[in-house]
């Protein structure tokens, strides 16, 4: 059983290895598509402040992954490799084809169809899940808001000033944004794994009667997710950075700006949202104060399918593993 946790415990690093990957395209696509970083000082920029969000920041998202998806006494561990085994598959599918899709919401998913073919609806916390479903739908529209609101007040105050002179600024402050909404990301996303992990430990009652994430998860999580982000995942990085939408540097601070409050917001507030919905909210609001067509409304429609398909497809990849792991143990 120690040998299965082990393998659960490397598994969900190799999910969040993906994720840094995935999300890549999240944290520096405004950056490269600027000009303002090279892709490559741009994921390490990344890269670093993922991995530095592993303090001050605590483990609220974590906490809601372990105990708000599904019933943590029912959990076992065949559900979190069912769970984690369907998630990086279709993360890892999405990531090769240049879908910029919500690796949050492919756990999700996995945690959720493993969990109805073990033990039916009665292993979904609903309470949990309602809110992230709220914030499914609500995360890219504040970020699309944010976005918009940030680019018109700029646009206001540096009505006067000459072009060239504030296309320099931003470029210096592009640094800023970038960093915070790195920050962002790395508590968000890296607390998902750390709950997965967390579970898989109380489930192998390594963790005794309560239910916490031990510093040592926390650390690994940031490395994994840091370094998934370093390697990059450079086909979502084109869709999401010069294909959804053209950007300059003021641009760029403002839906990263807009982007990070909803990072930093819903982490704070225990809510595990999908940073690839909230940049890409952003990014499209900030493209909708020059007009509509600025943004590429094919490349977000694209995206959107994307979306809305990442929960359904990988909880159903998931039951099916479940399900096919069942039967071999029932057999031997």
């Amino acid at each position: 059983m120690i040998t299965l946790t082990v393998s659960i415990i490397v598994l969900a690093l190799i999910f969040d290895f993906v994720n840094g990957m995935n999300d890549a395209a999240n944290s520096i696509a405004t950056i490269v598509s600027t000009r303002v970083l090279s892709p490559r000082m741009a994921v390490l920029w990344a890269a670093f402040f993922n991995f530095i969000a592993a303090f001050g920041f605590g483990v609220h998202v974590a906490n809601t992954i372990g105990k708000g998806v599904v019933d943590a006494v029912l959990v076992n561990e065949y559900l979190i490799l069912s769970a984690l085994l369907g998630a990086t598959l279709w993360a890892h599918a999405c990531t090769h084809y240049g879908l910029p899709i919500s690796v949050s919401h492919s756990l999700i998913g996995g945690l959720v169809g493993a969990a109805l073919m073990k033990a039916g609806p009665a292993a979904l916390v609903l309470s949990g899940l309602i809110k992230i479903a709220v914030f499914i739908v609500l995360s890219p529209i504040i970020g699309m808001i944010l976005g918009f609101l940030l680019m018109v007040l700029v646009y206001w105050i540096f009505k006067s000033y000459r072009p060239r002179s504030v296309d320099r600024m931003f470029r210096i402050g592009q640094l800023f944004s970038s960093a915070v909404f790195s920050l962002g990301h790395g508590t968000n996303d890296a607390q998902k794994t750390m709950g997965i992990i967390a579970l898989a430990l109380y489930s192998a009652g390594l963790l005794g009667d309560t239910f916490y994430v031990p510093f040592w998860v926390i650390i690994s999580a940031h490395f994994c997710i840091g370094l998934g982000t370093y390697m990059g995942g450079w086909k979502v990085v084109r869709t999401m950075g010069m294909k959804l939408t053209d950007l300059r540097p003021m641009g760029g601070f403002c839906a990263e700006t807009g982007s990070a409050i909803v990072l930093l917001g819903t982490a704070i507030s225990g809510i595990p949202v999908s940073t690839t919905h909230t940049i890409a909210g952003s990014i499209i609001g900030v493209g909708s104060t020059r007009r509509l067509s600025a943004v590429r409304w094919g490349i977000a429609g694209r995206i959107v399918w994307a979306w809305i398909l990442t929960i359904p497809a990988s909880a159903g990849v998931s039951a099916g593993l479940y399900l096919l792991m069942d039967t071999i143990i029932k057999v031997f």
